[in-house]
């Protein structure tokens, strides 16, 4: 991609009404566009890190046993109110509307149900089970309060995966491998070493439920949390019998400010129960499917990460999500364009990501100071200086200082960070 070629550019001031650090960055940068509150479209260099980590995730969904599908997000009113769900009592999130013959429908802000609903045809037998699903799909929550930019978004991207299994041990079988393989996406994302599995409340979906929360200060949750034990519990579950069932006491806790990112759920075989989700067992008895449910907020999980990382100069996006592992930026005039672009050439060939800052009109501060406000992993500059000692100057982001790196080598340094 070369810069000049890019549509977006980016901005000295973000919109006057959002207060948000995330949405204030990405909006300067050119990642995400502000549709209204809690609104947001996704720009070239937004998509590209919503599709890494997409892809991260994918790969451990798959590694697990997920099978990928994409639902609907068109919901039939009759089916929620079998598990009492329509009621706006119960979730307060609804957006609901009527189609043009009447008939009243929702916008899907949950898939428990017509996923369940869905596996009526297929699930007949002990020998159909297990099956664990998922998805990544646009869900529309009427929040009340939508101020925390792409965290708490009345429209956002989630991955949702469904596990349907023939009894208990099975299902816990495979929660294990599921909080297994969050712990890997979050750490493959960057956020691992300060992300927590946490024991909190279900709200809509269950009594209670597994949480994965990660340190920042724009979370708008709080958790109390013992890193060598490995142990966390949202405030809103810290009691004393929590506390004894995790073998922890309060003052072992550290109090800490989190997000949420990703969260787990144990329906058992209540929700299948009231859908008809049954199988013939071994015995020809016929058995209610456990449900597992299993979240991953994938525009959440980058507005945390911009929030977490960012500097005063701007965006620091970790080596694995960030819209290009490279940005060159050429400082050439006249002849010396072409051997610029020969380096940009090269890094591609290679198989590096480069965002290739190719912009003739802009001067060299302007230059870095929009490199910093992206936010790449890596900036490599090139200049007639650079050029006569047969090098580029290359800096990591999290970095203050630069160092010359021969351009015969520069490919093998970029692969090895």
């Amino acid at each position: 991609m070369r810069q000049s070629h890019l549509f977006t550019k980016t901005l000295k001031d973000a919109p006057k009404d959002e207060v948000s650090k995330n949405a204030e960055l990405l909006i300067r940068a050119g990642f995400v566009y502000k549709e209204m509150a809690g609104a947001y479209a996704y720009l070239p260099l937004g998509l590209r890190v919503v599709e890494n980590i997409k892809r991260i995730i994918r790969e451990e969904m798959n590694a697990i046993g997920g099978q990928e599908i994409i639902m609907t997000a068109l919901q039939r009113k009759e089916l929620w109110e079998k598990t009492d769900r329509w009621n706006d009592e119960t979730v307060d999130v609804w957006f609901k509307s009527q189609l043009k013959n009447g008939t009243e429908i929702g916008f899907g802000w949950s898939h428990e149900e017509p996923i369940t609903e869905m596996m009526t045809q297929y699930i007949k037998s002990y020998k159909d089970v297990p099956v664990f699903v998922y998805q990544f799909q646009t869900k529309l929550r009427n929040e009340l309060r939508a101020k925390s930019g792409i965290l708490r978004g009345r429209e956002f991207v989630m991955k949702d995966m469904y596990s349907y299994t023939k009894n208990e041990e099975e299902h816990e079988e495979f929660y294990q491998h599921a909080i297994d393989a969050y712990k890997k996406v979050f750490l493959r994302a960057g956020v691992g070493d300060d992300t927590f599995v946490t024991f909190a409340p279900g709200g809509a979906f269950t009594e209670f439920s597994h949480e994965f929360q990660t340190i920042t200060d724009a979370g708008e949750d709080t958790i109390f949390y013992h890193r060598e034990k490995n142990v966390a519990i949202n405030a809103e579950v810290l009691n004393e019998k929590t506390l004894a069932d995790l073998g922890v006491s309060r003052d072992e806790l550290t109090e800490a400010k989190t997000a949420e990112v990703g969260n787990i759920f144990n329906f058992g075989t209540h929700k299948s129960t009231q859908l008809g989700l049954q199988f013939a067992d071994e015995t020809g008895g016929i058995t209610s499917v456990h449900l597992g449910s299993y979240g991953i907020g994938v525009t959440r999980l980058m507005g945390v990460i911009a929030e977490k990382f960012a500097d005063d100069r701007g965006l620091v996006w970790p080596s694995a999500i960030a819209p290009f592992s490279v940005h060159l930026v050429s400082l050439c005039k006249e002849m010396d364009v072409e051997k610029a672009d020969n380096i940009y050439h090269i890094l591609t060939q290679a198989g590096i990501d480069v965002l290739y800052d190719d912009r003739m009109d802009i001067r060299a501060g302007e230059k870095f100071a929009d490199s910093d406000l992206i936010g790449i992993p890596v900036r490599l500059v090139v200049s007639p200086k650079t050029l006569e000692q047969s090098c580029v100057e290359y800096k990591h982001r999290s970095e203050t200082d630069a160092v010359l790196v021969l351009l015969n080598e520069i490919v093998a340094k970029v692969q090895a960070l």
